[in-house]
Formats: structure tokens, C-alpha cells, sequence
């Protein structure tokens, strides 16, 4: 299973209720932070997580409201007892911009990795899960986050026993791909079934509608989608700062399969984003307005 939690659905500047962009992912006790606005700290606290076991942080971009929050962030989890190394994802740059908001955050407990993304698409292979970023369209280089959890097939007994694999590999298999025993090498599709759906999310924030970020919402369980500017009537605005109307991202998740929308990252402008839930549903029926510590979790299908 999968928790999932909006920690902020803020863009450009906070509100009174209403934190700068954040989101939080947790999968088998790791963690991942997908952007890191100013108050994530704060908002990840109300939300009652902890930063120790934050394992991955994805920044989408560099604007403040995605970003700023970041040196806060490393320190708290340096003094929560980090020890283990610190990944940072995002566009070419970062290496630049995380050394330079370490200036105020020297001396951490820990060591921050840094991996640029090199190309518009770019997977990145953790223990039991993939984080692919993907270009979307901004005014600066902006990336979108896909994370999918995939789930192996049914240990199948008659499968193994007419590929003549013997009993001590079979608990093996269903952990590893190959084992060899007594010589003799075995793999897990002499033992296992088709595989079965997995767990996919997909985080991106501050950007048109484009092909890729199309392409990366496709089948996913949940879309989490900025929605900056609620009324349709705001599409020209929405075109000239190239962000997105609720229309706009409820019509990437009718026509991509997904199963859930939350929007996200709205205008201060726009206090009250509930009041243009109606529009986005009578596109995707399956939208939900994003506010501060919305979480749920995902939990896998079974065949």
C-alpha cells in the first residue's frame, strides 16, 4: 500500500490555511517529498509525519513556492537523527541551488545526494518502486513525478513443480528474480503467475497541458494535478502564466484512464477552489479539491 498526503496545495504565496506546495509519499516506511515549499515543515508536522525517514525529495522546479521550504527541511531531519544519505531529484541546476540554500543548512548529519535529470524522461529504480520525471510545460524547466509500485504475480505451485523447481527455491523466488541451488540456476517466472496491477501517482504542478505529462497520467490510480486557476474564464491567464484551469486538468484525467483527480496549487486569488469543483466533475466525475493534510492510501487490488 501506498499513503498519499498533501501536505500543501498552496501557489505563489501561502494563505491563512493553506501551505506552499508539498506532498508526501510513504511506501513500506520509506518516504518521498515531492516539492518543498516554504511551511512544509509545519504542514508535514499538522499532518503528523516525521522527516527521519524521508528517503527522496523531487523538486519540480525552481520557483520559491516549490523550493524554499528546503534548507528548513534538511536541518529538521538532521536533528530527528538522519544518518542515512538524502537523495534530491530535479531539473539540471540543482546541485547549484542545493548548495547554495545549504549556506544556511551546513553541517547535516547526513549526505545529500544530488541527481539531475539529463532528458525530458528519466526513471529513477528504488527497493520496490520507480520515480520517473518527466517535462512539462513552464516558463522555466519544470518536471512532473510518476512513482509506480509493481506487484509480481501469484506464487503458482503446479507452475513450479512442472518446471521441476525444487522446494527450497521456491520462497526464494518469490523475492528474487534468480536463486541458484545445488548448481543449477531457477528464475521466479517458473514459479509465479502473470503479474498483478501495482500502485501509480502522479505529482506535477505548474504547467500546461502537454504530451508527456498526457502520457505519464496514463492508468494511474491517483492524478495529483495543479488546478491554479478554478473558472474557465480564467483560461487566458491561465495560458499567459502557463498553469492550468480545473477544466484543463480534468480533461488530462478523462482522457488518461485514471482512476482519481485531486487538484492542487491554487491561486491565492482563489480562496475558495470548492466553489469550482462542479466544473472539473462534469469532465472527470472523479475529482476532488486538495487541501492541506489530505491524505489517503492506496492499497493493491486483489485478482
Amino acid at each position: 500500500m501506498l499513503d498519499v498526503c498533501l501536505l500543501g496545495t498552496g501557489g505563489t504565496m501561502p494563505l491563512k490555511n493553506r501551505w506552499l506546495s508539498s506532498a508526501l509519499f510513504r511506501y513500506n516506511g520509506s518516504c518521498i517529498l515531492m516539492d518543498c515549499g516554504e511551511g512544509t515543515q509545519i504542514a508535514l508536522k499538522s499532518a503528523a509525519f516525521t522527516f527521519k525517514p524521508i528517503d527522496v525529495i523531487c523538486i519540480t522546479h525552481f520557483h520559491a513556492d516549490h523550493i524554499s521550504g528546503l534548507p528548513g527541511m534538511l536541518l529538521s531531519m538532521g536533528n530527528e537523527g538522519r544518518t542515512a544519505p538524502v537523495l534530491i531529484i530535479g531539473p539540471k541546476g540543482t546541485r547549484k541551488v542545493v548548495s547554495s540554500l545549504r549556506i544556511i543548512a551546513p553541517g547535516l548529519p547526513f549526505e545529500v545526494e544530488i541527481a539531475e535529470i539529463e532528458n525530458n524522461e528519466e526513471t529513477y529504480y528504488f527497493d520496490g518502486y520507480t520515480i520517473t520525471a518527466f517535462k512539462v510545460r513552464h516558463a522555466v524547466d519544470c518536471y512532473g513525478y510518476r512513482i509506480d509500485i509493481a506487484r509480481a504475480g501469484k506464487f503458482d505451485v503446479e507452475k513450479a513443480k512442472l518446471n521441476n523447481v525444487p522446494l527450497k527455491a521456491w520462497g526464494m523466488l518469490q523475492k528474487e528474480d534468480e536463486v541458484e541451488v545445488d548448481g543449477k540456476k531457477y528464475t521466479s517466472n517458473m514459479v509465479l503467475g502473470n503479474p498483478r496491477k501495482g500502485i501509480s501517482v502522479v505529482f506535477s504542478t505548474d504547467t500546461r497541458p502537454c504530451e508527456l505529462l498526457k502520457n505519464n497520467c496514463s492508468n494511474a490510480d491517483l492524478l495529483i494535478l495543479e488546478g491554479m486557476y478554478g473558472s474557465d474564464e480564467k483560461d487566458s491567464k491561465a495560458r499567459e502564466a502557463m498553469h492550468m484551469t480545473f477544466s484543463e486538468a480534468a480533461t488530462i484525467a478523462a482522457d488518461s484512464g485514471a482512476s482519481r483527480l485531486w487538484l492542487t496549487h491554487f491561486s491565492p486569488s482563489m480562496p475558495n477552489p470548492e466553489d469550482f469543483e462542479a466544473e472539473a466533475r462534469a469532465i472527470f466525475e472523479h475529482t476532488e479539491i486538495g487541501y492541506d493534510s489530505k491524505c489517503d492510501t492506496l492499497r493493491f487490488i486483489d485478482d
